[in-house]
């Protein structure tokens, strides 16, 4: 419990900034859709306009973007990259920290075993990904119900939300993975966070070119697509597999942390 504690009052801060980042997203995302229907103009016909290549990067192609869901489903993609980003930066600091900033001999010198330390890192970034997970579900709710004009999208993105939590779990545990096997800390980050970018880029490649589908299964962001989430839920197949991705990275996590050497 100390662990959780120290490791929630060390991110605080973050947290906080974290949360405003994302709701200023929502919000400025949501306030260009009010923009785009005080024009009087279609979005979809102006949308249409442009290649679809370019569709594709903008993740236009599928949503009814005259309504606040809609909009919305084209804005998940960025809340999605950005919930990514900060999920893996958790799961690399949390467990590089200490022999980046020198207080591992301090941590360790404890009563208390390597692996229950872990384990209370691990739990203090599950915390802080619930808690970033309903900041952006609940700014989410409020700015797309103060901008719609329709029918309620709460079930959409409660599924989103969903959705969502899958991406960031995987994402942590990238981040913790990577920071258990990398014997030099202050690159595990940037290791994490650019596995994050490939398979990201990996998304909208195979979205432009329909035979690399078969390597969908290498990105996460295919898993949990906004369209195919609100059209048909989340998919049971790629759940469990997220949830097995999640497993073993972090099992990867004890095993490879527990039995190297430190640096102090």
């Amino acid at each position: 419990m100390n662990v959780i504690l120290r490791e929630l009052k060390a991110h605080w801060k973050g947290i906080l900034f974290w949360s405003l980042g994302m709701i200023a997203l929502i919000g400025s995302g949501m306030a260009k859709y009010d923009a785009y229907q005080s024009t009087g103009q279609s979005i979809n016909q102006l949308m249409a306009q442009f290649p679809k290549s370019v569709q594709i990067i903008l993740g236009i192609s599928g949503f009814d973007l005259t309504t606040a869901a809609g909009f919305y489903g084209l804005l998940f993609i960025y809340i999605a990259i950005m919930a990514a980003i900060h999920a893996t930066l958790i799961g690399s600091d949390m467990i590089a920290k200490e022999e980046r900033d020198k207080t591992s001999e301090f941590l360790f010198s404890k009563p208390i075993s390597r692996a229950k330390a872990i384990t209370g890192k691990l739990l203090a970034g599950f915390v802080i990904l619930v808690i970033f997970n309903l900041v952006t579900t609940l700014s989410s709710i409020y700015m797309v119900q103060y901008f719609n004009k329709g029918a309620s999208a709460n079930h959409d993105i409660l599924l989103l939300m969903a959705g969502l939590a899958f991406l960031q779990l995987i994402f942590f545990s990238v981040g913790a993975a990577v920071a258990g096997i990398n014997k030099h800390q202050k690159s595990s980050a940037s290791i994490a966070t650019s596995v994050l970018l490939l398979t990201f880029i990996l998304y909208f490649v195979i979205n432009l070119n329909d035979k690399l589908d078969f390597l969908k299964y290498l990105s996460p962001f295919k898993y949990f697509e906004a369209h195919a989430i609100i059209t048909n839920g989340l998919d049971p197949f790629y759940m469990v597999l997220s949830l097995i991705i999640t497993v073993v990275l972090i099992a990867s996590t004890y095993f490879t942390y527990s039995r190297r050497d430190l640096s102090v």
